[in-house]
């Protein structure tokens, strides 16, 4: 690889990093999400599973959410690949949107979230919802952001 492709590479990466970004917290509260399925994509909760509730409502909610909040990512991507001379492939995001969707339909069953927090020592952090601090809110979005480092990547260099 040449610096002249190195440099290339790295600015690919900055500019899909940034539009990732910018692009999740459009797609995550404004135009990627309706009240009913913030509402209902966690449901029912692990209680209620185990006393035989069905997860469908729940999925069903989520994937609705995720394939809106990928819709509005992939426009996103687009336009910004239409005027910049990003070196980006189709394969590349296939795989990068594929690790997306994927990471956050399971994160925003919102149960991934509660139980690394319960098993990592902050159970009280995911119960925090004070003072204008949610830690579940707060750890979703730190997982969501860690994920799309990864979509980054992967559009990046596939």
């Amino acid at each position: 690889m040449t610096n002249l492709d190195q440099v290339a590479t790295l600015a690919t990466f900055g500019a899909v990093w940034a539009v990732l970004a910018v692009g999740h917290n459009l797609a995550d509260h404004v135009f990627g999400q309706s009240d009913r399925q913030a509402a209902n994509k966690g449901a029912p909760s692990a209680a209620e599973v185990a006393d035989g509730a069905s997860p469908r409502r729940g999925w069903g909610a989520c994937l609705e959410h995720v394939a809106q909040y990928h819709l509005v990512m992939a426009v996103m991507l687009a336009l910004v690949w239409a005027v910049l001379p990003l070196q980006m492939s189709f394969t590349g995001l296939a795989a990068g949107l594929a690790v997306s969707v994927v990471t956050h339909a399971f994160l925003d069953r919102r149960w991934p979230v509660r139980w690394l927090l319960q098993h990592t020592g902050s159970p009280d952090f995911a119960e925090l919802k004070a003072a204008g601090m949610n830690g579940m809110y707060l750890t979703d979005q730190a997982l969501h952001q860690t994920a799309l480092l990864v979509s980054a990547l992967l559009i990046t260099l596939v």
